[in-house]
């Protein structure tokens, strides 16, 4: 029976509601001084204790009803995590098992109800102004596939437990989104104002009245270029985004990770400086173990090069002996996939997989295989990605008091018992 060989205690989450809203753009912040967590040592990864089991038996929240429940897990009513084995064998994740991160509760589904009326204001441009989604969609269309991945997803696999959702791999999906690229839009408003060095998108979650605005408000910046890029996505999969996943208009930046796409976008400036909003400014920055975030330390921003094995996954059936095909995902965030290997012996030595299914760009994840052979007894599975860019996945996680950025090979390693 296969099982993920890195500890997962459980730990408090958040319930949403306002326990989401006091902790909004606080996620990298740590309870206290976290203990300095053990490395990895080199050579083949060494299985831990048997993680525990994740969350279960809490029901969908109302604006998520429509996902298939059986696929997911239900951490709070703001995350929700697609189960390991229910990513399936197609390189599209569906959006009825796509996981749901929001750092405060979504709108009012009254949002929705006229969704060409909903106004984006572009600042910091020559002819600044506010767009309808209707007149967005008389500027252009791009369809861009992507991997949206969470910033904390495997944060389950530190050991210095930190706060926030214990994801394990499930806090990513490969969507497809189509909407306007905001490098037309720019082009329409007259191009960006001289100066400016990055793009903010704000959320147009509704905020409680008597809060300073700048602590809890969604806004992030990115660099300016990422707008050669980005889109202001009014699709996912071919359907009308869902509320759950920003809807009637999302801030879709390739290559980047969930939180700087920016949900129910109602503002894009270009600007000489990053937003001081408090999400910004001190959430989701690499601090070390035990410190605080603060402006100093570097942004979560660009995803690095990663992969997991799918199938066989933890829950599945015992593995008879035999043939075996053992599949998963690769991607490498700014930068395509080159290649992916595969390990029987969690680590030690290495058998190149072959890319299945169709090549949706260098954003889009990759999915691979190994058809091989496993005897009665214990193996551990691993695989290792190296991007177009010679990047190649890192075995050790590096340690931070968020959880993110968790790319570690060795983590994601899989123990599978052959009878």
């Amino acid at each position: 029976m296969p099982r993920d060989l890195r500890s997962m205690p459980r730990r408090s989450v958040l319930a949403g509601g306002a326990a989401a809203l006091a902790t909004a753009g606080l996620s990298s912040v740590p309870p206290g001084a976290l203990a300095q967590a053990a490395g990895v040592p080199a050579g083949a990864a060494q299985p831990a204790a048997t993680p525990a089991a994740p969350s279960t038996g809490k029901p969908l929240p109302p604006y998520a009803s429509w996902k298939d429940a059986g696929a997911l897990i239900v951490h709070s009513s703001n995350t929700i995590e697609t189960r390991r084995n229910a990513f399936g064998t197609s390189v599209i994740t569906p959006a009825e098992r796509l996981y749901i991160r929001n750092n405060l509760p979504p709108p009012d589904a009254a949002i929705v109800a006229d969704r060409d009326a909903w106004e984006v204001a572009v600042e910091g441009v020559k002819n600044p102004r506010s767009l309808s989604v209707r007149e967005l969609k008389a500027i252009g269309i791009e369809t861009t596939a992507m991997v949206l991945q969470c910033s904390g997803n495997g944060r389950g696999y530190f050991p210095s437990k930190p706060s926030g959702t214990p994801w394990q791999v499930g806090a990513a999906g490969c969507v497809i989104w189509s909407g306007a690229p905001v490098r037309m839009v720019v082009d329409v408003l007259g191009g960006v104002a001289e100066g400016a060095r990055f793009m903010t998108g704000t959320g147009g979650e509704k905020l409680p009245d008597g809060i300073d605005a700048k602590s809890v408000i969604v806004e992030r910046s990115v660099p300016v270029a990422a707008m050669a890029d980005a889109l202001l996505a009014w699709e996912l999969n071919g359907a009308p985004v869902p509320l759950a996943h920003g809807g009637p208009l999302r801030l879709i930046v390739p290559g980047y990770t969930g939180i700087n796409n920016v949900k129910y976008v109602k503002r894009l400036v270009f600007a000489a400086a990053e937003s001081d909003a408090r999400i910004m400014s001190h959430g989701y920055r690499m601090s070390p173990v035990g410190a605080k975030g603060d402006p100093s330390q570097p942004s979560v921003q660009e995803m690095g090069v990663k992969s997991w094995i799918n199938s066989p996954a933890p829950g599945d059936a015992a593995v008879a002996a035999g043939n075996l095909p053992i599949h998963g995902v690769a991607f490498g965030g700014i930068h395509a996939i080159a290649k992916v290997e595969v390990s029987l012996d969690g680590g030690k030595t290495w058998r190149q997989a072959r890319f299945i299914g169709p090549d949706l760009g260098r954003y889009a994840w990759r999915q691979f295989v190994l058809e091989t052979r496993l005897d009665p007894g214990s193996h551990l599975l691993a695989s290792r990605a190296t991007d177009t860019g010679g990047n190649v996945q890192p075995q050790e996680r590096l340690e931070n008091a968020g959880g993110y950025n968790n790319a570690s090979w060795a983590d994601h390693v899989i123990e599978v018992t052959v009878s």
